[in-house]
């Protein structure tokens, strides 16, 4: 078995190959047929997760996952919640309106400026 760690990537985990589960499983003494679709390692704080075409294995953890949808939103993703119950963390951009991001509060004036627009 290689001495890389699952968890070197540059920016965060690394996506394993079926053929390193499949050794992977061979030296803890677990089957490989048919593939599992986790498998949990370090007593359940890394999980690797057979992807939905079935061509490799995510490497997730409570902070990081390296499937393509974490990736991509930089973010919990599917996997995260569902094997470690990360709550998805709602990230707002600035191109929403800024009522929508929480940051518009409406009010009302005081009374003595409703006078003094009226009048002038």
């Amino acid at each position: 078995m290689s001495e890389r760690n699952l968890l070197e990537g540059r920016t965060g985990p690394v996506t394993q190959s079926l053929a390193a589960i499949k050794n992977l499983l061979a030296y803890v003494g677990r089957a490989s047929d048919p593939m599992p679709s986790d498998v949990s390692l370090d007593n359940g704080r890394l999980v690797l997760v057979l992807s939905n075409k079935k061509d490799a294995y995510y490497t997730v953890t409570e902070k990081k996952c390296s499937c393509p949808a974490a990736t991509y939103h930089q973010g919990p993703c599917k996997h995260q919640r569902k094997y470690f119950s990360v709550a998805k963390v709602e990230q707002s951009t600035a191109s929403e309106p800024l009522i929508q991001r929480g940051g518009f509060r409406p009010f009302d004036e005081m009374p003595g400026e409703e006078k003094a627009r009226g009048t002038a």
